[in-house]
């Protein structure tokens, strides 16, 4: 199961095989953040308070396209190099 705070590796879409940490789920819609990956712009209109512009930020990615990486595995690879 994944849960935020957890390190996936991306298995499809424009960032196969990369890796990151889950930083928000929704469940309803099967979805998920990871932080860094599937980055979109974001166009923000100026106001009075804010200052506008484009900005990049995270977009949900489908939870069937994440697999869980096991830290204990991590751990082991590396003492095997």
């Amino acid at each position: 199961m994944i849960k935020k705070g957890l390190k996936v590796r991306i298995l499809a879409g424009k960032d196969k095989k990369k890796e990151g940490e889950v930083i928000e789920i929704d469940r309803p819609n099967n979805r998920a953040k990871v932080k860094e990956i599937n980055m979109v712009k974001k166009h923000v209109k100026t106001t009075k308070e804010k200052k506008g512009g484009i900005f990049p930020k995270e977009s949900f990615i489908h939870i069937s396209n994440l697999k869980l990486i096991d830290e204990k595995d991590i751990k082991k690879k590396e003492a095997k190099k």
